[in-house]
């Protein structure tokens, strides 16, 4: 099988793409043994990606610390679906790539705390009322 990089495609916070060459992926193949103890190759392969973004070469020293410093290490992915292997590797390095574009996006923007304000309905309501008394009383001439 041929070795193809790993890229990386552009989303938030990659905004040129991201290759990760492949020699910096730490891939395990292991198959879950069939009826009678024997291995099956068709299905029920689990493949582990393994990356360490603190020996890659792909990554800018910002990219590093910002992913250090929300991964905390070495990002492990695992695709164990009951499929081929070569269809779980796949499944395994596109894990991989959401879980780099995932840390590496900006943080959601905060929204500001608004004050909250005391009252207001109530002083909409007591407005409203006042008004309404108003206008009923506009018509009335006080005979006394």
């Amino acid at each position: 099988m041929r070795s193809v990089d790993l890229t990386v495609a552009p989303g938030p916070g990659l905004p040129e793409g991201l290759v990760i060459p492949d020699g910096e992926l730490v891939e395990r193949f292991s198959r879950s043994p069939g009826p009678g103890g024997q291995s099956v190759n068709t299905t029920d392969s689990r493949v582990e990606l393994v990356w360490d973004p603190a020996a890659s070469t792909a990554l800018t020293d910002a990219q590093r610390t910002r992913l250090l410093g929300r991964a905390g290490g070495p990002i492990t992915v695992v695709a164990h679906e009951h499929r081929s292997q070569h269809r779980n590797r796949v499944a395994a390095r596109e894990r991989l790539a959401a879980r780099v574009r995932e840390l590496l996006a900006p943080p959601p923007p905060q929204r500001r705390a608004t004050k909250p304000t005391r009252g207001s309905k109530e002083r909409r309501l007591d407005a409203k009322r006042r008004r309404g008394r108003a206008k009923e009383l506009r018509g009335r001439v006080d005979d006394r």
